[in-house]
């Protein structure tokens, strides 16, 4: 069974959810709109299941952590969490649906209800994760999920990139985030969840790279973390190679982001391949919800 960890699509109800909103984020027909002005043309077909799956593949659905769900009033998050989960749960097979939840006063029992209807997990988002303080804040959601898997996204970029090129924002403020959650989460995370199992989005924005300069600053040497995984969406053979020279093959599986980028061919030898996109994400998502695997 291969599984694809990152992708987007939104479901008729969270459609529906967003367009009936009167702030960002929100929809207009088929434009998003999001805090601080940005605007993105959206196109129908990226969110059409039936143009999605395909063949024998396992896809977990993020409804996007960069859409600032999670930091709305208490109420307005939890009505489109609801509106979320509802939707891909209804999608059944090959669709598995990571669940997302308000940081402004966590609720640990509406995300243990979302994991007993089937979530398998939890997006949270990098931004929020990297703060000072972010752990701790996020602490009441990930006791919830015991050991059910994270997914760290990149939240909201900052303002200020409206009058950038299109290319800015997840080339630089979304690495940005996720390099910055990486060594959040090795200073501290791990210590206090010992056993959550952790995936980074886009390779950690290739935080694991710099543990040399890490080491050359202070930090201590350690050992690779069988729970902190990373997966592959945006990037290619040169990124995950210089990944797994780090961290070894055992903890890289596979994402694309679908359907904002299409996975690139990685050119590793089949023993790696096989664990990226079937080992790996088997033993990410091991604990999730009952029938994950089928």
């Amino acid at each position: 069974m291969r599984f694809d960890v990152h992708q987007h699509l939104w479901p008729a109800s969270f459609i529906d959810a967003l367009r009936a909103r009167r702030q960002p984020p929100r929809l207009e027909e088929w434009t998003l709109v999001l805090v601080g002005g940005e605007r993105w043309e959206i196109d129908p077909a990226a969110h059409e299941p039936a143009l999605r799956a395909s063949g024998d593949e396992v896809i977990c659905l993020a409804s996007s952590a960069a859409l600032g769900v999670d930091r709305l009033p208490c109420g307005e998050a939890a009505e489109l969490a609801e509106a979320w989960l509802v939707g891909v749960l209804a999608l059944g097979v090959p669709f598995r649906a990571w669940a997302c939840a308000g940081v402004i006063e966590p609720d640990p029992d509406a995300l243990a209800a979302a994991l007993y209807r089937g979530a398998i997990g939890l997006e949270v988002a990098a931004d929020v994760l990297a703060a000072p303080g972010g752990i701790a804040r996020l602490a009441p959601l990930l006791d919830a999920l015991g050991n059910r898997p994270l997914l760290v996204h990149p939240g909201p970029s900052p303002g200020g990139t409206v009058a950038r090129p299109g290319w800015w924002t997840p080339t630089v403020c979304y690495v940005n985030q996720l390099h910055a959650a990486w060594w959040a989460w090795a200073d501290g995370g791990r210590r206090r969840f010992p056993d959550l199992p952790v995936c980074f989005v886009a390779l950690a924005g290739l935080g694991p790279l710099h543990g040399e300069r890490y080491r050359a600053r202070g930090g201590a040497v350690q050992a690779v973390d069988p729970l902190t995984f990373v997966e592959t969406s945006s990037y290619g053979t040169q990124a995950v190679d210089a990944i797994l020279r780090v961290l070894g093959v055992d903890v890289i599986c596979r994402g694309s982001d679908r359907p904002y980028a299409a996975p690139a061919p990685l050119g590793l030898d089949a023993a790696a391949l096989h664990a990226i996109e079937c080992e790996n994400p088997a033993r990410l998502l091991a604990q999730s919800a009952q029938g994950v695997l089928v």
